[in-house]
């Protein structure tokens, strides 16, 4: 079953830093295309980052020059490495990422959510 499991959620004090991770599982073999999202509490879901295969990684204004996406295409894990944290920057996060597995056939996947809590 090809799904994108999530890591590296935590409490961090504001101006900390944090590495969140995405990783393919089960039958994933690569991942091509992924979003990052975040929702804090009573808001909608926004989009915070995301690339598509073969194209440059695009950001929210929000975090531009503070969150950084990454690949490890041998390990199919995708990184969102975030700095300079802002209380504002509290809530869950998840990607969704599309590629390809064992056996050539596409997929699109949810991960499950990684909660981030800033403090001040």
């Amino acid at each position: 079953q090809a799904q994108l499991v999530e890591s590296g959620g935590g409490l961090v004090q504001a101006g900390g830093s944090l590495r969140l991770s995405c990783a393919g599982s089960g039958s994933i073999i690569s991942i091509d295309s992924m979003d990052w999202y975040r929702q804090a509490p009573g808001k909608q879901r926004e989009l915070v980052a995301g690339f598509r295969r073969g194209e440059s990684t695009n950001y929210a204004d929000s975090v531009k020059g503070r969150f950084t996406v990454s690949r490890d295409i041998a390990k199919v894990t995708v990184y969102l490495d975030m700095n300079s944290l802002k209380v504002e920057d509290t809530g869950v996060y998840y990607c969704a990422g599309e590629g390809f597995d064992s056996d050539a056939r596409p997929y699109s996947s949810w991960g499950q959510g990684t909660q981030v809590t800033v403090s001040s």
